[in-house]
């Protein structure tokens, strides 16, 4: 994936920034049920799918810079290294293997409608395995083992059905706007 910055053109960088002050206002948005999610994972859905995977990944590359360097575009308004380097850092991390399955996978399957719902959710898949081993790495230097079942009770679990729900309302966004604008 060729990402040279010297090639992407000024309606690139456009779409690029916007997309990532929508991951932005996504990640702050957060609804709170037994526990609370926010709507990051659907932003970075919609902004692979309608960017495609180079600029798409680029956006999310950003946004993930930006919050390391400490402006507060992640959850709950934090930003910083921290956010990155401790048990749930790995999510975000995750958001960049996110859009690189998904953006291969838009990009070899045929466009149909189910084939962007099976790209969103194998790429979950592979952000809450990365963002699992993560957690399981860091809980385990800082409080002591942990199972897998429990990781996965505490990280995956309760967000499976707020993480569907996202995809769905993603794939309708998707093609409601996908033939409608030009990016």
């Amino acid at each position: 994936m060729n990402l040279s910055i010297n090639k992407l053109k000024t309606k690139d960088l456009t779409f690029i920034s916007i997309f990532i002050a929508i991951i932005t206002i996504c990640s702050w948005i957060s609804i709170p049920i037994t526990i609370p999610f926010t709507l990051q994972t659907f932003a970075v859905f919609v902004t692979v799918d309608l960017l495609g995977t180079k600029r798409g990944f680029l956006a999310i590359l950003l946004y993930i810079l930006l919050g390391i360097i400490g402006l507060p575009v992640f959850s709950n308004f934090k930003g910083g290294v921290s956010s990155i380097i401790g048990p749930t850092g790995g999510y975000i991390l995750g958001f960049l293997f996110t859009a690189i399955v998904m953006g291969i996978l838009i990009e070899i399957l045929p466009k149909r409608n189910i084939s962007l719902i099976f790209s969103m959710v194998l790429s979950l898949l592979v952000c809450y395995v990365f963002g699992t081993m993560w957690f399981m790495f860091f809980y385990t230097k800082s409080s002591g083992s942990i199972t897998i079942f429990k990781a996965l009770s505490l990280c995956v679990f309760p967000f499976i059905i707020p993480d569907f729900v996202k995809i769905g309302l993603a794939s309708i966004i998707i093609i409601k706007l996908k033939n409608k604008i030009n990016l």
